[in-house]
């Protein structure tokens, strides 16, 4: 048994090489060891690894292929995540990560980090299912998180010894720099949708910055007028089938808000409405506690909202933004009226201030560039 100390982002590695079916193979072990300074305990653990690996039993031979234990795993996950995240790992698998293994015929067994990084580095490269490139770098580690749970199932299983997935590379993730309405974009938007159906529900998402899921989930329930509260509690998701849940993405998503007198307004005219709905529709009306639906019940589908959306936009000549960026628009209002970034996390039930920093973190800069402008205004 040999082996060797390789450096990667300023940590030792040990390299250990392995003959495997015939076949020369290096497994990546991290150390967790500085380069400063610990050479010597760095020497010392591979020396005990050599020895340890030495003595270790061999592990099972296995045949299966990689594409089919992906499929194991998939069957697994359905177990331990909820619906829509499930259908989400289901449909990249089948999309990209099956099909490329099915046709290259690799064995789970085989598997290395140059096999993983050659798949990331095609998909960078020729991703797109309209071949007009790659996928972008946030796609690429949705994929990556596929693979590396699969092979960490195969680690936790004996089939494996150590993850080669977690030594691929990729590109670094760029910087998502989102569309948004200012605060007169909206009031002429809300003047063009004033008779449409879903004009309520355009309003409600821009006023409280709300997700798609979250306005689609609002039932009954979450408001109470005595209180004057909207409470977010409910959710309605989409990927490949509709799922309704009793709960929100994360415990920071379950919040609460007042009651403005327009969003007071427009859930007591959605209440009236839906009694003459009802009795309009008779044993046709759809019953349940969604408030925004169509007249005969029938709540809206994620996807209805979303495209009807871009067409109301284009058909009234407005810019093009998604259905999302509503409430990006939100955020921005409430950073240019002096909101700090950690009113807007609240606002927005992100579950840690990074990730506002992330998405609004250019929008906070403006409202500073102007807070520091009138301090040298004061000052010189």
């Amino acid at each position: 048994m040999t082996g060797s100390l390789q450096i990667k982002n300023d940590k030792y590695y040990i390299i250990v090489n392995l003959k495997e079916n015939g076949k020369r193979k290096q497994k990546w072990i991290a150390t967790g060891l500085d380069v400063k300074g610990n050479k010597r305990k760095a020497e010392q653990l591979l020396r005990e690894t050599l020895l340890e690996c030495e003595r270790a039993p061999a592990r099972p031979v296995s045949n299966i292929l990689f594409a089919d234990y992906i499929r194991a795993w998939l069957k697994v996950a359905e177990r331990r995540v909820d619906s829509v995240t499930f259908q989400g790992y289901k449909l990249m698998a089948n999309a990209q990560v099956i099909p490329y293994f099915d046709q290259s015929g690799l064995l789970l067994q085989e598997v290395t980090r140059s096999d993983l990084q050659a798949f990331f580095d095609e998909k960078a490269a020729r991703g797109r299912k309209d071949g007009k490139g790659g996928l972008s770098p946030s796609s690429l580690r949705q994929y990556k998180n596929i693979i590396l749970q699969t092979l960490n199932e195969a680690v936790k299983n004996g089939m494996l010894q150590t993850n080669p997935c977690q030594f691929v590379e990729l590109p670094k993730k760029q910087r998502y720099e989102s569309s948004y309405y200012s605060a007169d974009q909206l009031k002429t938007l809300f003047d063009a949708i004033r008779d449409d159906l879903i004009y309520p529900l355009v309003k409600i998402t821009a006023l409280y910055g709300l997700r798609r899921s979250e306005v689609l989930g609002l039932k009954w329930d979450s408001v109470d007028f005595t209180a004057g509260r909207l409470t977010i509690k409910h959710t309605v998701s989409k990927v490949t089938t509709t799922v309704c849940k009793d709960k929100t993405k994360n415990s920071s998503s379950h919040r609460s808000f007042p009651l403005s007198a327009e969003a007071r307004e427009i859930f007591i005219q959605a209440k009236t409405e839906e009694g003459i709905n009802r009795k309009l529709c008779g044993a046709d009306y759809e019953e349940n506690d969604f408030i925004f639906k169509w007249p005969n019940g029938t709540p809206f589908s994620p996807d209805y909202v979303s495209s009807h959306f871009s067409l109301l936009l284009k058909n009234n000549h407005l810019p093009h933004i998604r259905f999302h960026e509503l409430r990006h628009s939100c955020a921005s209002l409430l950073l240019n009226n002096g909101f700090t970034l950690k009113d807007v996390q609240e606002y927005m039930g992100h579950a840690d201030i990074q990730m506002t920093a992330n998405i609004y973190g250019h929008l906070d800069m403006q409202r500073k560039q102007l807070l520091t402008e009138k301090m040298a205004s004061s000052l010189f």
